[in-house]
């Protein structure tokens, strides 16, 4: 049974939404965090060239910390935030068993891959983080034609072919920069050489002109439509901002030396995000649905002005990946690194960083391809922010 809004009002303020705009809730909101949240991108990096060149710290060294704050300020509280709407929700769980009974499977691969090839794990998480980031932006994207087509009733700049456009934007640009490094024979992330599993018949110029072509079409296409939409008045600012923004962020990041920090700011971008939309998705089950009642204690932490409840529930829930890594970095100590050679000069140090990694990547990546995992059908929602527009 639905709650209403009038028996939340005293918990859980009406939710400001310019119901009339293009704006996925309002200017000031999208601008913060889906558009100009793009300004943390470059942060990561910077703090690593600081730390490196500047303080003279040890580049690894360097490297770990950074993803450790990254993984506990955003990365990890938006990993953890999804399990909010499916595991602890009630209406999930009766709806889709099967999603979380899989989910089981996940960590069994995980652990698996970190102890027998910790590269090819490593090359399986890149190119699927890739296209989570990706499909988020896409979603996001889907999210502003939703609400111009179904609520505003504007039909005119979401043809099909505008779609398949910004589709072939979005899904293209991080890619021709990544096939160069590839094609290089240079594509590593941290100590991990990830072209040490990428097939040969990969590691060629095609791949890299192929992937640009392609990118070059879809963005002349891109810009082409841009300015049509422009000309003629039926243009999607906030749409095209973000679409834009994006490409212009994403293109370059594979070509950095270090992209493992790289794409930490990608993901510090990709996290703001995903934490913004996903609490707001709660707060507006909890004002206009069923929170109470499929998820009680996801609505008490949902309370108050804003979604700090949220943001710690999320965070306290990082206790998980914490007892893996330290289980994992205990039994480590006990197993000789597969694929390092002994006779190597840094064989001690190389085999401090694997035992780090494999306990690093399996308590992150236990959770977080539970995270990808459920958000390939919770990306399909696009009606989920519709009771927020057409409430009174």
């Amino acid at each position: 049974m639905a709650v209403s809004s009038a028996s939340l009002s005293h918990t859980s303020p009406t939710l400001q939404v310019e119901r009339e705009s293009k704006w996925l809730r309002t200017r000031n909101w999208d601008m913060i965090f889906i558009i100009l949240s793009v300004l943390t991108v470059p942060l990561p990096y910077f703090f690593y060239l600081f730390g490196t060149n500047v303080l003279k710290g040890d580049a690894d060294l360097v490297r770990n910390i950074i993803n450790g704050f990254v993984a506990i300020a955003v990365g990890g509280p938006h990993m953890m935030s999804t399990l909010l709407r499916t595991a602890a929700d009630a209406d999930f769980r009766k709806s889709y068993p099967m999603i979380l009974r899989s989910s089981l499977l996940i960590p069994l691969i995980v652990i698996s891959l970190a102890f027998l090839n910790l590269n090819l794990m490593l090359t399986i998480f890149f190119f699927w983080a890739m296209l989570h980031v990706l499909h988020q932006v896409t979603y996001i994207v889907e999210l502003y034609n939703h609400k111009e087509t179904a609520i505003l009733k504007r039909s005119s700049a979401v043809s099909l072919p505008a779609r398949l456009i910004d589709y072939a934007v979005v899904l293209t640009c991080l890619f021709p920069m990544a096939a160069f490094k590839i094609s290089q024979g240079s594509f590593a992330v941290g100590t991990n050489d990830l072209t040490r599993v990428i097939p040969q018949m990969f590691q060629q110029p095609w791949l890299f002109m192929a992937a640009a072509v392609v990118f070059a079409v879809a963005a002349v296409a891109y810009i082409g439509k841009s300015i049509y939409e422009y000309r003629t008045g039926i243009i999607n600012w906030p749409k095209t901002i973000f679409i834009t923004l994006t490409v212009a962020v994403f293109f370059p990041l594979a070509a950095f030396e270090n992209l493992d920090t790289a794409f930490q700011g990608a993901n510090m971008w990709h996290s703001f995000q995903y934490l913004a939309i996903t609490f707001y998705i709660i707060r507006i089950k909890q004002q206009y649905g069923n929170l109470d009642q499929s998820s009680p204690v996801v609505a008490r932490f949902s309370k108050g002005k804003d979604s700090r409840g949220l943001f710690l529930l999320s965070t306290v829930m990082l206790v998980g990946s914490i007892v893996v890594f330290i289980v994992v970095r205990f039994i480590t100590g006990y197993i000789t690194p597969p694929l390092i050679d002994p006779a190597a000069a840094n064989y001690e140090q190389l085999v401090s960083l694997w035992r780090f990694d494999v306990a690093y990547y399996t308590a992150i990546l236990s959770f977080l391809w539970i995270h990808y995992y459920h958000d390939h059908f919770l990306f399909t929602n696009f009606e989920v922010l519709d009771a927020a527009y057409k409430s009174k």
